[in-house]
This record gives C-alpha cells, sequence and structure tokens, in this order.
C-alpha cells in the first residue's frame, strides 16, 4: 500500500524520500511549500502537530490500521522496523544506530540548521542582520561535529559499521551541505569519502532529487517572514 510522504525539498524531507527509495517502498508525494505557509494548514497540523514536515501517513500501520507519524527520526525508525532493513541485525547494532540518529537529531541538524540561517540567510533580511558572533558560534560547532563524524568513519564504510542505516541517512543530507555551512573537507578525509560514495548510491540520487524544481534557489521575503517570522 502507497506511503502518504508529506514534504518539501530540505534536509529533513530528504532523509525520508531517500530512506523510502533504499527500502522500495511505494510512496506518494504531497508537497508542503513551506515557504507559502502550507505548514500551517489544518489538514497538515492533523497530522505533523508541531507545523514542520516531513510527516507520513501509512495506511498499511501496525495491526493494519492507518498510521500517521511526524519527526524524520521517528519515521526513520518506523520505516527501519517496519520492514526490518536499515537497523543493523541486533540489537547492539541497533543501539549503535540510535546513538548516531540522536546524534543527528539533537546536533547536526540543529547546528547546521543555525549555521545555514546566520550565515545566509539572516544577512538577506531586512534590515539585515548580520552577527558574527552567531555565524562563529555554529560554523565552529558544525566543524567539530565534523570532526567527530570524520574520526567515526576512519575504520568504517558506513556510520555504525559496514552496512547502511538509518543513521547514515539522517546525517547525508545535512552534512552534503558543508560549503554553505562554511566548512572544509581538507582535514577531513574520512567524511569526504563517505559523502562522495552515499552520493553514488542511485537511490540517494533519486530521493534528493524529489521535488527539487519546487523549490526557489532564491528565497523571496513573503518566504523568509513565513519561515522565520511565525
Amino acid at each position: 500500500m502507497t506511503i502518504d510522504l508529506h514534504y518539501w525539498p530540505t534536509p529533513n524531507g530528504h532523509k525520508i524520500s531517500i530512506a523510502l527509495e533504499e527500502l522500495g517502498l511505494p510512496y506518494t508525494v504531497k508537497l508542503v511549500n513551506i515557504g507559502a505557509g502550507d505548514q500551517f494548514k489544518p489538514e497538515f497540523l492533523a497530522i505533523a502537530p508541531n507545523n514542520r514536515m516531513p510527516a507520513i501517513v501509512d495506511p498499511d500501520g501496525p495491526d493494519g490500521a492507518p498510521i500517521a507519524i511526524f519527526e524524520s527520526g521517528a519515521i526513520l525508525q518506523y520505516l527501519a522496523r517496519k520492514t526490518g532493513q536499515l537497523y543493523g541485525r541486533s540489537e547492539r547494532e541497533r543501539v549503535a544506530v540510535d546513538q548516531w540518529l540522536m546524534w543527528q537529531m539533537g546536533g547536526v541538524g540543529p547546528m547546521a540548521g543555525q549555521a545555514h540561517h546566520f550565515l545566509k540567510y539572516a544577512p538577506q533580511m531586512d534590515p539585515p542582520q548580520v552577527l558574527p558572533y552567531a555565524q562563529d558560534r555554529y560554523r565552529r560547532e558544525v566543524g567539530r561535529l565534523y570532526g567527530v563524524l570524520d574520526r567515526q568513519l576512519a575504520d568504517k564504510s558506513f556510520v555504525t559499521g559496514d552496512s547502511l542505516t538509518i543513521a547514515d541517512i539522517a546525517i547525508w543530507p545535512w552534512a552534503m551541505g558543508w560549503e554553505g555551512q562554511q566548512q572544509s573537507l581538507d582535514d577531513k578525509p574520512h567524511l569526504a569519502r563517505w559523502l562522495e560514495a552515499l552520493a553514488a548510491r542511485p537511490a540517494f540520487q533519486k530521493g534528493r532529487a524529489v521535488g527539487a524544481e519546487a523549490r526557489q534557489p532564491v528565497m523571496d521575503k513573503q518566504a523568509m517572514d513565513m519561515l522565520f517570522k511565525r
């Protein structure tokens, strides 16, 4: 049965489209234009009360009953449990996957998101907000986190070992934005190798391309107000 994916082409959205592609699950994309305020519509809030995408509705949920799920990390865990894939082969391996998934949710996602905001979007606001302390703070923290990831990958093909898991899928869309976060990979060869290897996987290419044509390259004032002032 087809899963409804409520989605916009951002790193958090890419996590789920990539996972669905890797798992081979059929899905229908329902675009949630976050620059136009679709995330505040009652029908979306009914499944994602925190007014953030992505979210899914699986008509074939637990016990065969439909289920709606928000929060990208929870969606990844659900899909992995549902299929028995991308979550390790033992409890010890699943603990490792959960650790790195939570590391992304609590670290890389928020810190890289703030770096993008203060380095790219805040200077474009009216009036411009150029805040060197915030820029330096989040640039440095993202660099620290990528150093942690580089060391983790020094002797591993994937984040938790020799197999792709939802931890890789969660981290990769954010780490792929390293240039916009004003980072360097010159001193992070293992991270660079991992980014390139995952970028070559067909499911990652297809998942990242979902809805790409809908996203405007330059955010207008209305979209910025919708995202940053509500």
